[in-house]
């Protein structure tokens, strides 16, 4: 955070600047870490902040989680909180009530920032009392902007929602970090509670249901475990390549599978990949993975990710110009979850600055990313990744060999400049030997329709990108 930045918050002390530290503290957790840690252990956590900038107290749900949020995330967001504000932070964590009434906490909005519960101790069997279906009431097939990249699996899971227990069971949706499958699992599990309120529904995470088993395990409470998720109506389990080698997870998930199967309940799971490239799953797991339906998400195209940058900014009463959204768009391409961040950046940067959104205050204050990417991403570091994947020279890239070894690699490398570099397709084709346009437009159709299509090359399109983008 620049001086002026600083300035800013200190200023406004007594007016939302506790709320702007900690949404900026947990915005930079949620770059730097892995979707699943961040969706886990920092998203639930709820912050009360003093007025004076001076103390945060961190709300917890339970002493596991405590334990744990302390020794391997409390030092960060205390060094975090201390370099936003400009001065010693002193960082607190505390017990603090799971749910009160129907609501579950969660990372709250800027408007319930600040407002936590009381502290108040609490055991296992209180905090387990009720039946919690860890649903994220704000994710909603309404939420959801749809495009090309999810229409397919926005669709099963829509009837999915509508008619649990028939079709699509299980359905299987894939695709890389920040595409939108858990928002779709959420979206599934609220749209079935609206239309049947009396369903049991249960979100889990693959890890907890791991932890899960490990304390049936300990305990010997494997009655009770199984009682919990074979008495479901719909289970929604995300990241199921967490499993691998797993045995005895793997074990009981398969039971709790034949056993939703077998009354009708219907089971929803997301993965990194499709049934049979996981790693590390047994043979029987992977096959009933494969049973039902399975359907991919694809990283959004450019209008879909201007239409998701519209509208989120819209959702934090911001109005985003087009002008804006488009620029952001054409820089941030890999996925929903990094548009979200750069948004947030903007609009921070934007209220801290006290300047409206425009294509300059978003170059601003997206400086570090764009630095970034312009210096990873190039087209001749595209040509080198590609043909040291399919084992090529990479002279072959601009050379005028024909055959299908190289050719194929060649048309994927210029289907990858399209998509990751701001390079017209005259300059992509003078980048590969002074081939003519028209060829890189070829290429670029001809790869991007058959990743639609054909799901092991979709798979090595998904590696380079991520090697890519390092």
């Amino acid at each position: 955070m620049s001086e002026g930045q600083h300035n800013s918050l200190a200023a406004h002390a007594s007016h939302g600047a506790g709320d702007s530290l900690w949404q900026a503290c947990i915005d930079q957790l949620a770059q730097e870490l892995p979707e699943q840690q961040y969706n886990t252990w920092i998203k639930p956590l709820v912050a009360q902040v003093s007025d004076d900038l001076s103390k945060v107290t961190v709300y917890v749900a339970n002493r596991f989680k405590l334990d744990w949020v302390r020794a391997q995330y409390a030092g960060r967001i205390g060094n975090l909180l201390e370099k936003l504000y400009g001065q010693p932070v002193h960082v607190e964590l505390a017990l603090a009530l799971r749910e009160v009434g129907a609501r579950t906490y969660s990372t709250p909005s800027s408007s319930e920032m600040g407002r936590a519960p009381e502290p108040v101790e609490i055991s296992d069997e209180s905090a387990n009392a009720a039946f919690k279906n860890r649903l994220n009431t704000a994710l909603t097939f309404d939420t959801l902007v749809e495009g090309t990249a999810n229409r397919m699996a926005r669709a099963a899971a829509m009837h999915v929602s509508g008619m649990p227990g028939q079709l699509y069971n299980p359905l299987f949706i894939y695709g890389g970090v920040g595409l939108g499958k858990t928002h779709l699992m959420h979206a599934v599990g609220n749209k079935l509670l609206a239309d049947r309120p009396g369903s049991k529904v249960l979100y889990i995470h693959a890890e907890q249901f791991v932890s899960d088993v490990v304390k049936a395990y300990q305990r010997k409470t494997f009655d009770e475990f199984k009682e919990r998720y074979h008495s479901l109506d719909l289970l929604l389990i995300d990241d199921v390549q967490f499993f691998a080698n797993k045995d005895r997870t793997q074990e009981e998930f398969f039971n709790a599978f034949e056993a939703l199967l077998a009354k009708k309940s219907h089971i929803v799971m997301t993965s990194d990949t499709y049934p049979k490239g996981l790693a590390d799953i047994h043979e029987r797991l992977v096959s009933r993975f494969d049973s039902g339906l399975t359907v991919a998400i694809e990283p959004p195209e450019l209008e879909m990710r201007v239409a998701i940058l519209i509208n989120k900014a819209r959702a934090e009463s911001a109005e985003m110009p087009e002008e804006v959204a488009f620029f952001v768009a054409k820089n941030v391409r890999s996925n929903v979850r990094e548009l979200e961040g750069a948004l947030r950046k903007i609009l921070a940067y934007s209220r801290f600055n006290q300047k409206e959104i425009s294509i300059q205050l978003a170059r601003e204050a997206l400086r570090d990313l764009l630095s970034i990417q312009n210096r990873q991403i190039s087209v001749e570091n595209i040509q080198k990744t590609v043909a040291d994947y399919y084992k090529i020279k990479v002279a072959d890239m601009y050379s005028k060999k024909r055959p299908a070894s190289i050719a194929r690699p060649r048309q994927i490398a210029m289907y990858l400049a399209k998509e990751l570099t701001q390079k017209s397709l005259p300059e992509i084709g003078e980048l590969f030997g002074g081939r003519d346009h028209t060829t890189v437009l070829h290429a670029v159709r001809k790869i991007g329709g058959e990743r639609q299509q054909m799901t092991e090359l979709n798979q090595q399109l998904h590696v380079l990108e991520q090697t890519l983008k390092g």
